[in-house]
């Protein structure tokens, strides 16, 4: 008899931790869905995680690379190997409920125009709040600031079951989220990101194909992430130079320009603000980042006329979809601490 073809990939960007991918595994292997296969993408480990994991999961595939290629670069090869329908890009830190890949697969099915899906993500080390990378779905100020439901900034919530219906939103989190695989194909990652907001590049390309994005809180995994850290030196510099990225590439020109003042004065208050907390590796990390985008304008250009190539949908349509006013602004002069308190709906 001929074996049913694959319809999910798990795709897992791994480097280095043989307990945190051991568990990921393991956990994978208590789901209660089956026609998937694993596709474990090393960038270049230097412990012994994939020859002990694949002794324990011998039905894993392993793509190995000769260099650590991040996130986005790692789930590109990965997705290159993929003999799904649907992909599932997951970090490898993550544990989850027996039954949480369904509701995802089922979602896709069933909604054509959608094109990416993530699970509601809670915190392993504290179960009863938001992690802070996810939460229950991604949003976008248009100065390009993420948030999301049940966390913005340093700001988390518990998890009171106030953010458990489907919900259309911006981004849905690189930590675990469904996609197709010929749109994917069509879009990939853009591996110069390498780490940090390249999902919400890639949402945000879904947005202008006419795609929508979701989070399905019936689904639920737990992630061992922790909270940024400005002190952070690479996290720091990558969320700095891929939101500037993005801001220059991505939105309309037009409406790019009349933002860019404001943009630049957002950031020289960050530098402020790093300054007064003497957060020297901040200071550093963001100078750097400006230097690069001043430093690569041939990639600035590329990557906007490749937009340019990519849309269905009129740049300036996306607004509708982001944060309109600043979130920066919101949180710290506002104080709405909580997603419930942005008129969002």
């Amino acid at each position: 008899m001929n074996q049913a073809p694959v319809k999910l990939s798990i795709i897992i960007p791994h480097h280095n931790g043989e307990v945190l991918l051991n568990k990921c595994l393991q956990s994978l292997h208590n789901t209660s869905y089956s026609n998937y296969e694993i596709i474990v993408v090393d960038n270049n480990s230097k412990d012994q995680s994939i020859s002990k994991s694949k002794k324990e999961f011998p039905k894993i595939k392993v793509v190995s690379l000769e260099q650590n290629l991040g996130y986005a670069g790692g789930c590109n090869k990965g997705a290159l190997e993929a003999k799904g329908e649907l992909l599932l890009f997951l970090n490898n830190d993550t544990i989850h409920e027996k039954n949480w890949i369904e509701p995802l697969v089922d979602m896709m099915d069933n909604y054509k125009d959608i094109g990416s899906i993530q699970p509601k993500i809670k915190n392993i080390n504290n179960n009863d709040r938001f992690d802070y990378a996810g939460g229950s779905g991604g949003f976008l100020d248009i100065f390009c600031f993420p948030f999301v439901r049940g966390r913005i900034f340093s700001s988390i919530e518990v998890d009171t079951n106030q953010y458990d219906n489907q919900f259309e939103i911006f981004w849905a989190s690189g930590c675990a989220f469904i996609t197709r695989k010929n749109i994917f194909n069509q879009i990939t990652f853009d591996s110069t990101l390498f780490a940090y907001m390249e999902e919400i590049d890639y949402a945000w390309k879904l947005h202008l194909l006419g795609y929508k994005n979701y989070v399905e809180p019936k689904s639920v995994i737990y992630h061992d992430g922790g909270e940024f850290s400005t002190s952070n030196f690479f996290k720091s510099y990558y969320n700095h130079r891929n939101s500037l990225i993005l801001f220059l590439s991505n939105h309309n020109l037009i409406f790019m320009g009349i933002l860019l003042l404001p943009k630049i004065l957002l950031e020289i208050i960050s530098l402020v603000r790093y300054l007064f907390l003497l957060n020297f590796n901040g200071i550093i990390a963001q100078l750097s980042s400006i230097m690069w985008i001043l430093s690569h304008p041939l990639y600035m250009i590329k990557r906007i006329i490749k937009i340019n190539k990519l849309k269905r949908k009129p740049l300036y349509s996306i607004i509708r979809k982001m944060y309109k006013p600043s979130i920066v602004i919101s949180y710290f002069i506002f104080l709405k601490k909580k997603f419930s308190d942005l008129s969002i709906s």
